[in-house]
């Protein structure tokens, strides 16, 4: 039978958010990674180059506004795709790993990683806590299919 988890530490058990926060951590100059991650106006600078690209090679096919009602909506989504594809472009060519990074800033104590580890075992628990809460709901979803078959 299935241990529930109930969001305690039992008797002689390792607290589970802190003991993987800590196994991540270990794997972590081979394992973590930060990637450039463009935000705010250089976002907006790319997103309205694309909807001023497609735009142009709309009118050169002969496309414009005036013929298409639902041609704003699909500009905009294309633009925003690729913008999104650029943008993971450039943060999958530029990443550095936990020590570069750690070397760079002169961080000698390594308090990035125990920033890195206080914000794991924290999302690691919220997770839990967000699936253990919603149990009810696959309780529904696993009765169902049961039923049905």
């Amino acid at each position: 039978m299935a241990t529930v988890w109930n969001g305690k530490k039992r008797e002689g058990e390792p607290v589970v958010a802190t003991t993987l926060a800590s196994q991540i951590l270990a794997r972590a100059d081979r394992d973590v990674t930060f990637m450039v991650h463009l935000v705010g106006e250089s976002q907006d600078l790319l997103v309205r180059h694309f909807v001023a690209f497609i735009e142009c090679e709309l009118a050169e096919r002969g496309t414009s506004y005036g013929a298409h009602p639902l041609l704003r909506p699909f500009i905009e989504t294309h633009a925003r795709e690729l913008t999104d594809f650029v943008l993971q472009g450039i943060g999958l060519r530029h990443q550095f790993g936990l020590q570069a990074l750690e070397r760079m800033a002169g961080d000698p104590a390594r308090l990035l990683r125990v920033d890195l580890w206080d914000s794991l075992q924290s999302h690691i628990n919220d997770a839990q806590e967000h699936f253990v809460a919603g149990t009810g709901g696959l309780q529904r979803i696993l009765t169902a299919i049961e039923t049905s078959a």
